[in-house]
């Protein structure tokens, strides 16, 4: 079953999902002020994540309640090898001002020399980003435009059983073309709009102390023709709708139920394989890159294997159509939360 929202406001007046379901756009208001959770329960942030054949870049700002965090991962695929490194905010209670909408309003956040701005120009997203310190103090900036077309798009409100005030409200938007520069040290690293794409997750909601979920994304071109998914599952109740989605040309394609099946052992020494319950998603994933980190303080803890690969494979469309997938760059991970 996948339920598809209607128009209206996301949490009601005792901070409770209105309704759950995916939509093609965001349909669903979010207000921070409507949830009646406790403020350091609250999870927002903005992921972005762009790659061409060589390299790429991931950028998050996020406001976890009683922490904060600002992200870069720095992905080379030729060596390979990938450098990731955060600053922590301790506490910002929603203090970063993040967004409402995926739509609307910029993030800007500071710390020390530390600068993030995702800001909302005409046609797309201006990312910029200064991090002196990373990398021994080799520096980075990046300064990249995500055009952002009129697309289809992944927007699902998902309930948490047995918790009625925990939701996760998520926004995947895919196959952004992206182009601009990133400097590491006095190494400058192109992105053009042709080959390099970008992905944003844009999330809002309170979680559930302990939670695994798994994700997978890709953008790109197929056939000549800009094309992605976004698969997943674990995280809450997804019976009214999955994360499992295709896009093809700016247009979805829903799909239903998709496993992971991640090698026993290991991340990145074998292929992972997707099977979807009804056929439509069949891919084989070959790693190039395990982005993993361990966070352990007490009762919190995060476990990552967030990896970098290739999908191949077929997905086929809502008319049938059957689109064959080779070396489609993406990522595909497995996360454990308990905070």
């Amino acid at each position: 079953m996948q339920t598809l929202m209607s128009p209206g406001p996301l949490l009601d007046d005792r901070g409770h999902l209105v309704e759950t379901g995916w939509a093609p756009s965001e349909i669903r208001k979010y207000r921070r002020s409507a949830i009646t959770a406790p403020k350091f329960r609250i999870k927002e942030w903005d992921y972005y994540c762009v790659l061409t054949a060589d390299y790429g870049i991931a950028l998050t700002v996020a406001d976890n309640g009683y922490m904060g965090l600002l992200g870069v991962s720095w992905l080379d695929f030729r060596t390979p090898h990938e450098i990731t490194e955060n600053v922590m905010l301790p506490f910002p209670m929603g203090r970063l001002g993040l967004p409402e909408s995926a739509d609307d309003g910029d993030v800007v956040v500071s710390k020390g020399k530390a600068r993030f701005e995702f800001r909302h120009v005409d046609g797309g997203r201006h990312l910029i980003v200064d991090y002196p310190a990373f990398d021994g103090g080799r520096g980075l900036h990046a300064d990249l435009f995500l055009a952002s077309p009129v697309d289809d798009r992944m927007v699902i409100a998902t309930p948490f059983p047995k918790a009625s005030r925990s939701f996760y409200y998520n926004q995947k938007i895919n196959c952004l073309p992206a182009a601009g520069t990133v400097r590491i040290g006095s190494d400058d690293f192109t992105f053009r709009s042709e080959d390099s794409f970008g992905v944003l997750d844009w999330g809002r909601g309170v979680w559930t102390y302990d939670n695994t979920w798994y994700w997978g994304s890709a953008s790109g071109l197929v056939n000549g023709e800009r094309f992605g998914f976004n698969i997943g599952y674990g995280f809450g109740d997804t019976r009214a709708a999955s994360e499992n989605i295709v896009f093809v040309g700016g247009r979805a394609h829903k799909l239903d139920r998709i496993d992971f099946d991640i090698p026993q052992g290991t991340y990145d020494g074998a292929s992972w394989n997707f099977s979807s319950n009804d056929g439509r998603f069949e891919m084989t994933f070959e790693p190039i890159i395990d982005r993993a980190a361990t966070f352990d303080v007490g009762v919190l803890r995060s476990i990552q294997h967030q990896v970098f690969g290739k999908f191949s494979g077929t997905v086929i469309l809502d008319d049938g159509t059957s689109v064959v997938v080779r070396d489609l760059l993406g990522f595909a991970e497995e996360v454990r939360n308990r905070w």
